[in-house]
């Protein structure tokens, strides 16, 4: 079963979504397999990390600027290269596994829509896939 979800992003953030997947995977009543969330786009992606201290989100963020700052040097027109560098690092989707009807993330694990370049109307997508016999 695909979920489609929209999502607007104001400022560059990593976007807490994990209630959206546990919603997928609750609306597909599927007991255990896999669930994808991807996103469709070049400057954001989706990441697992913590989700208890907003510090680390801060602190993320912080750090991809660092490696990835915006260049005078870039050729892209769009003048976003830093958000296309930056959301090829991340990746554009995760896997978690599905077992008695919930996602198997870790105690402190949370799964995050980044974005980085905003402001935007986003999609992403949730595939529940079934091993359900």
């Amino acid at each position: 079963m695909l979920y489609k979800y929209k999502l607007k992003t104001p400022k560059e953030n990593l976007y807490p979504i994990t209630k959206q997947v546990r919603e997928a995977i609750q609306k597909s009543g599927i007991k255990s397999g896999i669930v994808v969330i991807f996103s469709p786009h070049t400057t954001a992606d989706i990441t697992i990390n913590e989700n208890a201290d907003p510090d680390v989100v801060t602190d993320i963020l912080f750090g991809l600027e660092k490696v990835f700052p915006d260049r005078p040097e870039f050729h892209h027109f769009e003048g976003n290269s830093d958000a296309h560098l930056k959301a090829s690092a991340m990746g554009s989707s995760v896997t978690i596994i599905v077992e008695d009807s919930k996602p198997l993330l870790g105690t402190w694990q949370g799964v995050y829509f980044c974005e980085f370049d905003p402001p935007r109307n986003r999609n992403f997508y949730v595939k529940v896939i079934s091993s359900d016999i």
